[in-house]
This record gives C-alpha cells, structure tokens and sequence, in this order.
C-alpha cells in the first residue's frame, strides 16, 4: 500500500517536472512571491502548529540538539520569508548557456543549464527544510518529493500546503512539489528504490538516517555524514579575532552541522590564546576535551581527552582542543579526522592563508571567519537544500545552480561527420 502511494507520488512528480523544465521564469517568480506572502500572513498559524510538534517530541524525550532543530520561532518564518524573496530575484538559469565554441567543421557546441528533474529529500527534524528545500528545486525548474521527519509532521503538513497553495496562484502543477503524508518508515524504503522516476536523493539529518538512505538508495544521493569542523589558530592569529571566531563556531548554535568541533592552536601563541578561550567559552558552558599541552591552560572546564575525541561531532558546548607545532602538524590532523565539511584559519600570513585554502580538503574552507558561514543563506545562495561533502555533483552548500545540470547542445547547418 505504501509503496503503491509512494510509486503513484513518482509518476506525478515526472509528469510535474517535465511541466516544470518549461515554466517561465515569470511563473516561477510568482510562486516564490505568492509563497512569501503566504508565510507572512499565516505565520502565527505556522508558529502555532509548530509548537505542538515540539510539545509532542519533548514528551517523547527528544534530545535538545533535535528540539532546537525541530522550533520554528518567528525568526526562522522571517528567514525563510526572506529566502522566498530573495530566491525569486535571483536570475533563472535554465536554458542558459555556460559556454560556446566553435569546431573547424562549422558546428557550434555548447552547454545549456537544465534541471536535474525529480529531486527526493529525505530530512530530520527541520520543517524549514521543508520550504527551503522546495523553493531551490522550482526554480532550478525540479519538481520535489519531501519526507520530513515524523516529529515535524503537522509542521510539514502546513507549510506544504502553502507550497501548494502558491504553484497553483502561479499557474504550476501542484504535484511538483509533494509531501509523503505517512511517517511509516516503509515510505523511505520506497522512494529509495524510486530511481525510475527520482533522478537524484538528498537525505539531510543525522548520520544514522544520511548511512540508511545511501545504502538503500537505487538513484544517485547527495549528502554529507558528519560535521567535524577544525579551527587552525596560527602563530600570526589576531588573537581577539580569533577568539570572536572561535566562540561563534562553538557557543552560538552548537548542535548544527557548521559548528566548531575541534580547535587546533599553534604552540607559538598556546600560552596567551588558551587561557583567553578558557575564559570566555569556559563562562559560556563549554567543555574542553584537551590534549596533554592544552590542559593545563584551559581552567577548570577542561578535561583530559579521550582517543575518540578528535573526530567526534559533539552536538554540544564541548569542544576538543589540541597544541600543534606547525601548519603542517595541523593540515596532517585535519586530513586524518576532517569529514570534508568546514575548515577555516585565523592567521595574519599571507601564504599560509593561500596554503591553508588550497590544501585544507573541505566543502568550505575559510579564512578569519567562523565556520558556521558554512551555509547556503550566509554564502549569497539565498537558501540550501543541503551541503554534500560527496564532491559529485556539488560540493558545498547547495542551491539553484547546485540543483541543475548542463546538457550539450550543437548547431549545424547541414554539417555530417566524415
């Protein structure tokens, strides 16, 4: 039964995205602004419906990371109000050419951006994913198949109607944008093996669900498993710099996936920077899992670390700390433990912020900013679907451009191969 709802769900979605691949630019303006719209008027509604899906998984023991990721305030509806708009103006990219040249014979070639067709979003926790994943997809010309998680279902439910609501003021097919209704698990494992009409899956959530979905999945996923996000201070660092970028990594929103795991520091500035960082994130709640050289300068919140420390995404005000020598030292610990996601630099060198950039292997890598600029919105993209640390077909944060692909396209007149 499920998978019989889930298949009729696919073949919609084609149909929708071949409708979808030829939509005006104008038309798909106008959902975005009718959607815009829609989150202003009912977002005390919004706010309202969330709300018991937050009452509902704190009475089932949801851990506060997932909680914080589950609320929607009504700064988060602003957000995604802002992302419809900003979404909207940003230019269409279908049917435009990345590039020409002409062969000797006379033909000339190109590259047309098209869209990828039927995108599947598997997600935890956020119902603004919900939004923001539907939005990037219909203006990169996709038609979409959401499934949230059960805990945000009436979240979902609300603001997918919405989606809805909007394709049908703008003249679209509702069936491009579908939400699976059933929390049964067995939907998963359905749309999973749904490659005869889903082109690509991206799963979005912890990396229990990211493992479960890549290995079921018969369509190629886009995805990321982890966050393991390093901070290198270097002996050249402004050290009040720093330590804003090192608090903001950590303390601002330690359960998202561009927080701070991990702060490695060179043992030129160890003495001054350290006790510094004690001071500041020690008041804030974090804890320090330190190394035999960090330890005794990091106060009273320090603890000795652990093997597992270094490679571990916290979900929490904990942060690993370890002493290196050299940018060396510190290149060779983020290649060992990284997981491809955000690295970033604080130093006032020249050549080893360009060393740092070209060497540091991550989906994003920084230089005297915080990780968590690691983020479609804060990149200019307008919103993300997701970051893949996968390379193929992104790398990064994901948003219109990330969500089409480029076909070849050559015109002749009359030209035949010899």
């Amino acid at each position: 039964m499920v998978f019989d709802t889930i298949r009729q769900m696919g073949e919609r979605a084609r149909q929708a995205s071949r409708l979808m691949a030829s939509a005006s630019p104008k038309a798909k303006t106008d959902m975005l602004y009718a959607l815009a719209r829609l989150l202003m008027e009912h977002r005390k509604d919004i706010i309202a419906v969330n709300a018991k899906d937050v009452e509902d998984a704190r009475k089932l023991g949801l851990d506060a990371p997932r909680l914080d990721r589950l609320t929607l305030t009504p700064a988060i509806v602003e957000e995604m109000h802002k992302a419809c708009i900003h979404v909207a103006e940003m230019p269409d990219p279908i049917g435009a050419m990345d590039r020409q040249w002409q062969r000797p014979n006379g033909i000339l070639v190109g590259k047309m951006r098209v869209p990828l067709g039927v995108v599947a979003m598997i997600y935890e926790a956020r119902p603004n994913v919900t939004v923001d994943a539907a939005i990037l997809c219909l203006k990169a010309g996709n038609a979409v198949i959401l499934r949230g998680g059960r805990e945000a279902v009436n979240s979902n439910r609300y603001l997918a109607s919405m989606l809805q609501q909007a394709l049908q003021e703008a003249g679209l097919p509702e069936d491009a944008a579908q939400l699976v209704q059933t929390t049964d698990h067995a939907a998963v494992t359905a749309l999973c093996r749904l490659d005869e009409f889903v082109d690509v899956m991206i799963p979005r959530g912890g990396e229990g669900l990211v493992r479960t979905v890549t290995e079921a999945a018969t369509m190629p996923v886009l995805k990321h498993y982890k966050g393991i996000c390093h901070c290198y201070v270097d002996a050249s660092a402004d050290l009040d710099k720093a330590l804003g970028i090192v608090f903001n990594g950590k303390v601002q929103r330690p359960g998202v996936c561009n927080a701070l795991e991990c702060l490695l520091v060179h043992s030129a500035c160890a003495e001054a920077f350290l006790p510094m960082v004690a001071e500041r994130l020690g008041k804030a709640g974090v804890e320090f899992r330190a190394d035999p050289r960090s330890l005794p300068l990091l106060g009273p919140t320090a603890r000795a670390m652990q093997p597992d420390d270094c490679g571990m995404e916290f979900h929490d005000l904990i942060l690993a700390v370890r002493v290196v020598d050299s940018m060396d030292e510190a290149l060779d610990h983020i290649a060992r433990y990284n997981s491809n996601h955000t690295e970033v630099i604080c130093t006032n060198d020249h050549a080893n912020a360009m060393r740092f950039l070209r060497e540091a292997d991550a989906s994003m890598v920084g230089v005297n900013v915080s990780t968590r600029f690691n983020d479609g919105g804060q990149l200019g993209l307008g919103a993300e679907i997701g970051i893949s640390t996968s390379k193929l077909h992104a790398y990064g944060p994901m948003g219109v451009m990330e969500l089409t692909t480029t076909k070849f396209v050559v015109l002749g007149d009359g030209q035949v191969r010899g």
